[in-house]
């Protein structure tokens, strides 16, 4: 089995869940032996768990934004991991914001916190947790590993990455949330793997009728900040991608949609390697 290789933890777009449905975004790359977790939706510690990693072998972390869907439970990982026996240091990198994220999940958490680490002789997980603001640029480079990020367009958020992780011998891209993104086939070019967000165009007036309590507001949202399939599969013809994932499906959990509306809505385009996502879908390099 590679040592190179992607999870696709959820593959959900959208912070909600129904019965049925799959769940939101989380990642785990594996490059060079290094264990990267990839944005923290809801879900992302069991989707870990079910992958036979152990959580207190965590210690890399990245968020491409602050939308719920990608760290709502970065927190709870972390506090979880902690109980599973962490004991040396985590880096978090995500946007500006990200700290008062984790102050506030630390504060609610201060009684549990203290009673476990005088009850039963835990070092303090506030010791534990590094928060790195991340800009457009090389983000970290360690052990063969290079990891980089462009601002995607997804308003109103501006601080928004599409994330690279780059060996001597393996590339991977992340789209993160991004409307179509022309700089995108460059940071991606010659991938052996582009990960990019997608979008239904026929399926989007039913899942707005079924949030139930958004307005024409989401389905802007929808329209400015997010990404048809089709449009995916033009990126990843003009990046020369050996392989294509799509994932952060809107919507991923219409029962009159299936794998196949995916393969068709990239057919005419893209005629590589594709990989629909679902849950724990694992992809070798």
């Amino acid at each position: 089995m590679s040592e190179n290789y992607v999870v696709l933890l959820g593959t959900k777009g959208g912070p909600a869940i129904r019965p049925g449905s799959s769940m939101p975004t989380s990642n785990l790359f594996c490059l060079n032996g290094q264990q990267v977790v990839v944005d923290c939706g809801l879900g992302v510690t069991r989707g870990l768990v079910d992958q036979g990693m152990q959580l207190k072998d965590l210690a890399l972390i990245f968020i491409s934004h602050l939308h719920s869907d990608h760290y709502l439970e970065l927190g709870p990982l972390l506090h979880t991991a902690w109980t599973a026996g962490l004991k040396t240091k985590v880096d978090v990198f995500g946007p500006e914001g990200l700290d008062a994220y984790w102050e506030g999940f630390l504060q609610s958490m201060k009684a549990d916190i203290d009673l476990r680490i005088e009850d039963e002789g835990r070092p303090d997980l506030r010791d534990l947790v590094a928060i790195h603001v991340i800009d457009a640029g090389t983000i970290w480079q360690r052990d063969g590993l290079t990891i980089s990020a462009i601002r995607t367009i997804h308003p109103p958020l501006v601080d928004c990455f599409a994330l690279s992780f780059k060996t001597d011998t393996k590339h991977v891209v992340f789209s993160g949330d991004t409307a179509p993104l022309a700089e995108l086939e460059e940071f991606a070019d010659g991938a052996d793997l582009l990960i990019h967000e997608a979008m239904l165009e026929s399926a989007l007036p039913a899942l707005l009728k079924r949030v139930g309590n958004g307005s024409d507001k989401l389905m802007a949202h929808w329209l400015r900040s997010h990404t048809f399939a089709h449009d995916a599969a033009h990126t990843a013809v003009a990046a020369k991608v050996k392989q294509l994932a799509l994932s952060h499906l809107i919507p991923s959990d219409d029962p009159d949609y299936d794998s196949s509306d995916w393969q068709d809505a990239v057919a005419a385009i893209w005629n590589g390697p594709l990989h629909v996502g679902t849950d724990g879908l694992r992809i070798e390099l």
